[in-house]
Order: structure tokens, then sequence, then C-alpha cells
């Protein structure tokens, strides 16, 4: 097994390839279903082919035509629309972040080294992995980029390894998206896969940075408090964080909550206690 393997098995939360599997071969049956639908169809009374049945079939079954296509489109035009309305990384364009991506790419193991992206977010607190034909990029939203850069440069480092994290485990790859894009989208179901796929990929980010859980308490506290909240409280929140309203509110969402995953971190010893440093602004990305 190479060193990358290796990495990606250790980091990988271990329910999340069962589950996975378990997906696809719903994927599977679902699909399945829709073909001896479409199969059985013409051979059905007129009054279910002219029902509403029928038409649920018959756009089942050209979704399932186009699904490859459409796909393909999608991935392609949203990669085309960030390179038209974002600015790309280099290493004359914030070079530090440029290497340091360089460096994680490099530690991951990835064959090739993804492209990276400054978007206005328009105030949000977000970033994002992606794939198009031949092309791995990340894309930073402004104001995550800007108050960690300037603030916590570990907090940055943690979500841009975060974010690798998806490119290293698949996770945006066209074969991964085909293989549950039916499954994923029954309620429980699909947001279950992309929690266990978050609890990985903050893995990934710990991993490469220790020492940036901040980059999780800003997404908690909001911007400007990463450096003053109290992460011991923070993590004996987390530890009480259960019981039966918590697990149902948890259900429907595609994130798991930010305090469980600081507090899972720290228990799983990838995540180390820092403290904040007077020349924060002025460190290197690249130690």
């Amino acid at each position: 097994m190479s060193t990358s393997s290796a990495v990606g098995k250790r980091l990988r939360h271990p329910a999340e390839m069962p589950f996975y599997v378990f997906m696809v071969v719903l994927n599977l049956i679902i699909i399945w279903v829709i073909l001896q639908a479409a199969i059985a169809l013409p051979f059905l009374p007129d009054r279910v082919v002219d029902s509403g049945w029928g038409a649920a079939i018959r756009s089942a079954f050209f979704g399932l035509l186009l699904l490859v296509p459409a796909l393909v489109i999608i991935r392609e035009t949203q990669r085309a629309a960030v390179r038209g309305t974002a600015v790309e990384l280099n290493p004359h364009q914030y070079g530090d972040l440029y290497r340091t991506a360089d460096d994680f790419a490099h530690r991951l193991g990835l064959p090739r080294r993804p492209s990276l992206y400054l978007a206005n977010g328009n105030g949000t607190l977000n970033a994002f992995a992606a794939q198009a034909t031949g092309h791995d990029y990340v894309v930073l939203a402004n104001e995550l980029f800007v108050n960690l850069r300037q603030n916590n440069r570990e907090g940055l480092r943690f979500i841009l390894g975060h974010e690798l994290g998806h490119i290293r485990l698949h996770h945006v790859s066209l074969w991964y998206q085909l293989s549950v894009a039916y499954s994923e989208r029954i309620p429980v179901l699909g947001p279950t896969l992309s929690r266990l796929r978050e609890y990985s990929c903050d893995r990934h980010g710990a991993f490469l940075c220790p020492s940036g859980a901040s980059g999780l308490v800003l997404l908690a506290s909001g911007r400007h408090t990463e450096h003053t909240t109290d992460v011991d409280q923070l993590l004996r929140q987390g530890k009480a964080l259960r019981g039966f309203w918590v697990e149902l509110a948890q259900l429907p969402q595609s994130h798991p909550f930010t305090v469980r995953r600081i507090e899972r971190l720290f228990r799983l010893g990838l995540l180390k206690h820092t403290r904040p440093s007077p020349a924060a602004g002025s460190e290197q990305f690249v130690k």
C-alpha cells in the first residue's frame, strides 16, 4: 500500500466506506427499478400509462439517460464560472497559500496539484472543493479567507486541508457523484453520508494542521472571536451534546454540528491546544 493510500485509509471515518457501499447498492437498486418500470410501461393499461405514475416513470427514465451529460455540463460550467469570477492563486498571487497547497497536495499524495481560487462569497464563511475534467480546485470565500489569513493562518491551513481531503477521498469525482446520484437524494440517508464525509475531511485538515482548531471555532462563534473563545469550555459543551433532540435535529443536516466536530478531533488527538501569538499575522503558511 502506498503512503498516500495508508494516510487516506487511516484518516477516513471508519463508518464512511461501509455506509457509502450501502448507498451505492441502494443507488443501483433505484436505477434497476427505473429501468424495469420503463421497460414495463408500454405493456401497462392506458389508464396507467396516461396517469401521473406513467409520467413519473417516463421522467425518471429520461433523467437517467441524461444523468451523465447533465453532471458533466454542471461540473464544467461551474469551473468556467469560477475561473471567470474568482481570483486564481499562483506564486505571485497570495503565493504563501499557493505554496501551502503544494505542500499539502504532496503530503496527501495527490496526483495533480489543485487550483485555488479566492471568490466573493457575499459575506459567507464558506469554502468548497470541486472537480472538472482534468482539474481539481478549491474555492475560498473572501470573508473566510480574509478573516483567517489576517488573524489566524493556522485556521486557514486547516480549512484548506479539509477541502483537499474531499479531493483526496474522491468525494468530488464524477464516478463518485454518479455512484450515489439517486440514493443521496433520499432524506436522512443523503445527509448522513455527507456528514461522514465531513468527519473524514476534518481529520485530513487536522492531520495537515494540528494547530488549526480556530478554523472550526470560527464557524461556531463567528468572525473575530476565534481567539477569545475558550476552547476547553467548547470541548465540554461538545461532550454534553447528546440526547434524542440533538440527534433528531442533526438528521437532516449535511454537516455535523460544529461543536461536535471540534470535540471529536480533540478526542482523537488530531487537534492540539494553541495560544494566539503576537506575530500570528506575520507568520508564513509553509513551515
